[in-house]
């Protein structure tokens, strides 16, 4: 049973796109089947997805963080300042609606998603890096990502920063602090380790459900903003992953590293911002629509960039 179950979790890992837009598409004309997935069960769900990233930090991990601070620094300065500067910029630009605003601020703001972790893998990066960066940015977020919602949005709309700090404090660090715990505690475990194969499915069945809770509440009002919604997602996403390869060849980071940065940078937690935005933005309910935009969307264009990684990787092999 258990082997059954690591061999569904790899088929999700290696298709997190197509099915996350599955349930999306399908959310969309059933939406009676996801109107259970709101409020704290939403939050609820984020916890377990954040748990399943702390069960796969180890003692080694987080000593890499101390061996390796100019990195990390790095990344995480570009991490909280390309791609909050970025919304912020793009909202400014095309004077967007302050639902979609708020959300694309609020994803900007947000620490990187764990699928990063996953395409630097499939596209031969740093994963050791991009663990790194995931982690540093996530016990970060508690702090960072409130005070920069409210620095580059509390002008146009209200912005609970201490009521976002504690629900971050919640749904990330406790889950990531009690998975590493276990980890510490029972990684060298035969049964532990099998069980940690089968958390990457558990995750992306996680950020489906999240999707797929918000598309069901929302996805009506998806086609008044949907084309400029989807089309500026795509430009902060796009513009995030150019600068962060640009900012990991500036600082002379090796090739595997700036693949890493850039993936880091463009793909943020989309599925915290989605739990936050319907948490702290009721009154603007395209704040979470734009959030869950974000969580598909990132996760496609994510699988896209590893693939032309490694296609590019081909071509040099050939002409070698």
């Amino acid at each position: 049973m258990l082997h059954a179950l690591q061999a569904v979790s790899a088929l999700l890992s290696r298709f997190t796109s197509p099915f996350v837009t599955a349930v999306a598409v399908l959310a969309f004309f059933v939406p009676g089947g996801f109107t259970w997935m709101h409020g704290d069960t939403q939050t609820s769900v984020l916890g377990i997805i954040m748990l399943t990233m702390g069960m796969t930090l180890t003692p080694a991990d987080f000593r890499m963080l101390a061996a390796r601070p100019l990195d990390i620094f790095i990344g995480s300065c570009a991490q909280f300042l390309i791609m909050p500067l970025l919304a912020y910029g793009l909202v400014h630009c095309f004077g967007l609606p302050r639902g979609i605003a708020a959300g694309l601020i609020l994803v900007g703001c947000c620490p990187g998603g764990v699928s990063s972790n996953i395409m630097s893998f499939l596209c031969k990066g740093d994963v050791a890096f991009s663990v790194g960066m995931t982690t540093a940015s996530t016990l970060l977020a508690p702090l960072m990502t409130p005070l920069l919602v409210l620095w580059l949005a509390g002008e146009s709309i209200e912005v609970d920063a201490w009521g976002m700090f504690r629900s971050i404090l919640l749904v990330t660090i406790l889950p990531v602090a009690v998975g590493g715990t276990a980890n510490a505690l029972w990684g060298r475990h035969r049964l532990y380790a099998e069980i940690c194969r089968v958390m990457p499915g558990v995750s992306v069945i996680g950020l489906a459900c999240i999707v797929g809770g918000v598309t069901a509440a929302h996805g009506a009002s998806f086609f008044t903003s949907g084309l400029l919604i989807f089309c500026v997602v795509c430009a902060h996403n796009f513009l995030g992953y150019a600068l962060g390869y640009l900012v990991g060849g500036a600082t002379r980071m090796a090739g595997p590293k700036r693949r890493t940065i850039s993936l880091e940078v463009g793909m943020q937690n989309a599925g915290l911002a989605t739990v936050l935005a319907g948490r702290h933005f009721p009154l603007l309910p395209e704040a979470a629509v734009a959030s869950a935009i974000c969580c598909v969307w990132h996760s496609i264009s994510g699988t896209l960039l590893a693939g032309l990684f490694n296609l590019i990787d081909s071509l040099r092999g050939r002409k070698e």
